[in-house]
């Protein structure tokens, strides 16, 4: 059991893993993603394995307690005052709660992987996205992948970092219990998956070419594929498409977040299944 480890130094070099934490979201750590608020630090907690300490203000770690009991002797439980905390952490922690968790392996998360997840028969949804690279939208992609049921996620390489502090708190943890893959070359990973495991692919773009998504006939093994706001879809991912489908809008309108554009999709998708 993990016994909490009362921090009331900024130098401790027991919590170095949470110095700066802003600074390092931008450039990168190595095997290790942050987390902040209680939700999202909940929903880490159910797969102990990834977990790999925790900075909490002394009001969290007693809400916490009782899920943080049986937590391996491996994984630092460490107790400050929030303002320690903000001065280990580099910025303002209102939340109180900061978790530090390991990140998946490149092979864990590459197009491989995800192949191998994928049952070779019955219904699948699959959400894909190119040229992501907003940590809100990130976020806000899992949330709503979690909320219609999807299957995985598969992002192009063009994408941002799906575990971004900012994403895995905008997601509300999603990020930790949504299967994703990254794959360097979506046009060919959407392919396969058309190809070799009878996945439908459809194209959520707007303009020449795009049929009404309210006329959209969906298979029982799907892919929505969404592209960034302004930019869309390539026109070599565009090619890979079995339709093209546009969400229809009032005049003048030319387009949607990609977020709220993917909800509409899935909702579709969940709808045509459902009758």
């Amino acid at each position: 059991v993990s016994c909490p480890v009362t921090i009331t130094r900024l130098d401790d070099p027991r919590i170095e893993v949470f110095r700066d934490v802003r600074d390092r979201d931008l450039r990168g750590r190595r095997g290790i993603f942050m987390a902040e608020s209680e939700m999202v630090v909940r929903r880490l907690l159910r797969t102990p394995g990834q977990l790999h300490s925790l900075l909490l203000s002394p009001s969290k770690h007693g809400r916490l307690a009782d899920a943080i009991k049986c937590l391996p002797d491996d994984v630092g439980v460490y107790v400050a005052d929030l303002d320690v905390i903000e001065g280990i952490a580099g910025f303002h922690i209102h939340r109180g709660v900061l978790a530090a968790g390991w990140r998946p392996t490149e092979q864990d998360v590459a197009i491989d992987r995800l192949l191998e997840r994928v049952e070779p028969s019955g219904p699948r949804v699959i959400l894909a996205a190119a040229g992501i690279n907003n940590s809100d939208n990130m976020g806000g992609l899992f949330r709503t992948a979690a909320a219609f049921g999807v299957d995985h996620l598969l992002f192009g390489a063009d994408c941002c970092d799906p575990l971004y502090r900012k994403s895995v708190r905008v997601s509300m943890g999603h990020v930790l219990s949504v299967p994703w893959a990254m794959c360097e070359d979506l046009p060919t990973a959407l392919r396969l998956l058309r190809d070799q495991h009878g996945f439908q692919v459809i194209a959520a773009e707007s303009g020449e070419g795009a049929a009404s998504l309210d006329a959209c006939t969906f298979a029982d093994r799907v892919i929505i594929v969404v592209g960034a706001e302004g930019h869309g879809l390539s026109q070599e991912v565009l090619r890979c498409a079995d339709h093209i489908a546009e969400i229809p809008m009032a005049h003048g309108v030319p387009s949607l977040n990609v977020v709220v554009a993917a909800g509409i999709f899935l909702n579709g998708v969940r709808r045509f299944a459902a009758i």
